[in-house]
This record gives structure tokens, C-alpha cells and sequence, in this order.
């Protein structure tokens, strides 16, 4: 890991923080896309760092 992704790591919360807020703001119908694709995204993160040591994954 580099330092730059460590960069990447630590700014993470306070990124996801913003967006949360960004998206409680929106009217109700809006947010559930929105909140899709923060999950999908979230998601996809987690199986790449999960998937990055196990080499049958790649």
C-alpha cells in the first residue's frame, strides 16, 4: 500500500460523511438511488480489498 492510497484510506469517512449528507438532503424519492449507489460501491471496495491477498479471486 502507498502512500497515496493511504491518503485515499484516511479521507474515506469524512468523504462517505459528505455524500450521506448530501443525499438527506435530497427529497425522500431521490435518495434510495442514491443510497444504491453508495452501497454498490462500498460494496465493490470491499471485494476487492477481501479478493486482493486470495489469489483465486483474481
Amino acid at each position: 500500500m502507498g502512500e497515496d492510497d493511504r491518503k485515499t484510506d484516511a479521507a474515506a469517512p469524512s468523504e462517505l460523511l459528505s455524500a450521506l449528507e448530501i443525499i438527506e438532503s435530497q427529497p425522500l424519492g431521490e435518495r434510495a438511488e442514491a443510497f444504491t449507489a453508495i452501497h454498490d460501491d462500498l460494496a465493490r471496495r470491499l471485494d476487492d480489498t477481501l479478493g486482493a491477498g486470495d489469489p483465486t479471486r483474481r
